[in-house]
């Protein structure tokens, strides 16, 4: 099993979830978060931190297609480990249903 990161995270990019991790897993994008599967050691504390509920077991039905996605991304991206303000707008767009066509940048975040 490993965690991952779903749409709900997308222009929202809370980063909470940074700081608990232990093995520092997290990769930011310029809009999103993603966490290597293969690098998650399934302990699950960035789960309850993640205030968009955004963070997801991989046991989760239908979660195959964001298990490669956080993969493809977090080989991509460069790796966070310190809390960062949310993004603008945050708030009203949490929950949002339509994110990853609306939203979504593969552009690489700052890292940090």
């Amino acid at each position: 099993m490993t965690y991952i990161v779903t749409d709900n995270c997308i222009a929202c990019k809370y980063t909470d979830c940074v700081e608990v991790c232990p093995v520092d897993c997290f990769y930011e994008g310029e809009n999103f978060l993603v966490i290597h599967p293969d690098e998650c050691i399934d302990c699950g504390v960035c789960e309850p931190e993640c205030p968009a509920d955004a963070i997801r077991p991989d046991t989760e039905p239908d979660m195959d297609k964001w298990v490669e996605f956080n993969r493809k991304y977090a080989e991509l991206w460069p790796v966070i480990i310190s809390k960062k303000d949310p993004m603008p707008g945050a708030e009203e767009k949490d929950g949002e249903s339509g994110k990853l066509e609306k939203y979504f940048s593969e552009a690489p975040g700052e890292g940090g």
